[in-house]
């Protein structure tokens, strides 16, 4: 199984530090806003490397922070009016309900930076005393980047070559405009913790080294988060490691590619940035899902509302086949007859997806193509019912119908629908609205509900055309056939 490695930017056998374990860590948010699509992105991407790693049998233990005390989350307060911890825990909160409403897992530990103070200092004091830290005289903490022979490692920085720029602040208190605060000392107003040397708070390069140190112990297996994030962050907390512990941080280095909207940088200026939840307001999250994973993580990912729509009809085409497998398998007597060689033809597309899914997804998790191996079984499948008509094998049916499933499942896409699922709520409360006139129901109802029974059946999509009628004989009406159409009626 193949991981890249951005540390050494190539392809590396995956080899854990522990058989048959895997530790990961994924740098969370900093809560004082809704998270953008591009975040989404990122953690969507860790979270199918997580459930694949799983699936190939691996015990996983996955950490990811919350950064509750940061400038931006201060910012935000006093614009507001409110404390940083308000703030902070609406936009925890905020973020934990749409990860779950994006079918991320949990992780199995969340830190918080305010919880873990005592774990961040203790890791300050040993790089002072060990000569990789100072403390300056208003309070602040700097790590020392010149003491530290390893910097540049993560990044392939020269630190020679590094210029103070828009990610190095500069100081009159630093010894080296390289150095990074550990420790800010407060200010009037803001949150702070008693500290060796003063009131204050960490810096942000700090809570991540400290709490993977605390929580999985060093070095990790992977430690992951956006491509902006491998200089200076990632940079940062590699280097506290290997002078705070004498050990690298991470084996496994893993970046996820930027997102762009309709080819442009996202950005509030040009009017394309989306948060997660306005998208998922009004789209699926499996259809989101599915047209982030048609771009391999490591490459830059082009969002765009028009893809979104073409992909909701893949999504619905998945779901269909399923339905309709089940479906068949359902209506069809239990093997019928013997195995033949259609069945067996379509039996041997199902266990070559099975293959391809594993190959392409050992390969540095590439979802782009086991998507298309997925794809190609239902096509294949949907093939297969049309020609077999209601001479179907059950067992072969439901085996592909249970493969689809299944894999579609390890991305964390939900095809599984059953057939005679419900009506979809809005024509359940579109004919229910008008199940109580008496003759015929008025025409805009019933339009509604024989076209979505219509395209049903003119997409072969025969359980949701048999879930609609079911439905519609629920509700106290009858489907009439007519020389100029169906319509509906009350039943007699």
């Amino acid at each position: 199984m193949l991981v890249y490695n951005s540390q050494y930017h190539k392809k590396q056998e995956l080899e854990t530090v522990e058989p048959g374990k895997i530790r990961m860590y994924v740098c969370g948010p900093t809560v004082y806003d809704q998270i953008h699509i591009g975040n989404a992105r990122t953690f969507l991407s860790f979270d199918v490397i997580r459930r694949y790693l799983m699936f190939k049998g691996y015990e996983v233990t996955f950490a990811q922070n919350l950064t509750d005390v940061d400038d931006k989350i201060i910012n935000r307060a006093n614009e507001q009016g409110r404390t940083a911890a308000e703030v902070a825990q609406e936009f925890s909160d905020a973020f934990i309900e749409q990860m779950r409403r994006f079918g991320i897992l949990d992780p199995d530990i969340r830190p918080r930076a305010t919880q873990e103070i005592a774990a961040m200092q203790e890791m300050i004091l040993s790089l002072i005393d060990q000569g990789n830290a100072y403390v300056v005289d208003s309070g602040d903490v700097y790590f020392s980047v010149r003491s530290c022979h390893s910097y540049g490692v993560v990044s392939g920085r020269d630190v020679d070559q590094l210029q103070v720029g828009a990610r190095i602040e500069e100081n009159e208190d630093k010894r080296d405009p390289l150095d990074f605060a550990l420790w800010k000392a407060a200010k009037p107003g803001e949150p702070s913790w008693d500290s060796p040397w003063g009131p204050g708070r960490p810096g942000w390069h700090t809570e991540c080294c400290a709490m993977i140190h605390r929580y999985l112990g060093t070095p990790i297996d992977i430690h992951g988060g956006g491509a902006d994030l491998q200089f200076p962050h990632h940079e940062n907390e590699s280097a506290q490691a290997s002078c705070a512990w004498h050990a690298p941080l991470a084996k496994y280095w893993m970046h996820t590619g930027m997102l762009q909207v309709d080819g442009e940088k996202m950005s509030k200026s040009l009017g394309n940035f989306y948060t997660l939840k306005e998208v998922l307001d009004k789209y699926p999250a499996d259809a989101v899902r599915l047209l982030m994973l048609q771009t391999h993580y490591r490459s830059p990912l082009d969002f765009s509302f028009q893809r979104l729509e073409g992909v909701l009809g893949t999504l619905q085409r998945l779901q269909g086949t399923v339905r309709n497998l089940r479906w068949a398998a359902d209506k069809s007597s239990a093997n019928a007859h013997d195995i033949n060689d259609r069945d067996r033809a379509l039996g041997d597309v199902a266990d070559a997806t099975r293959t391809e899914f594993g190959v392409q997804m050992d390969d540095d998790f590439n979802t782009a193509g086991a998507l298309a191996a997925i794809f190609s079984l239902m096509t294949a499948a949907n093939t297969y019912l049309d020609e077999a008509g209601a001479d179907v094998s059950t067992s072969v049916c439901l085996r592909v119908a249970d493969t689809i499933s299944e894999l579609a499942g390890v991305l964390g896409v939900d095809v599984a629908a059953k057939a005679g699922e419900e009506l979809p709520a809005e024509l359940v409360g579109l004919a229910a609205e008008h199940a109580g006139y008496a003759g015929d129901v008025p025409s805009e109802a019933a339009e509604a509900l024989l076209a979505a029974r219509q395209q049903a059946r003119a997409s072969k999509d025969w359980a949701t055309a048999d879930a609609i009628r079911d439905a519609i004989g629920a509700l106290g009406l009858a489907i009439e056939d007519t020389a100029a159409g169906a319509r509906l009626k009350k039943k007699d």
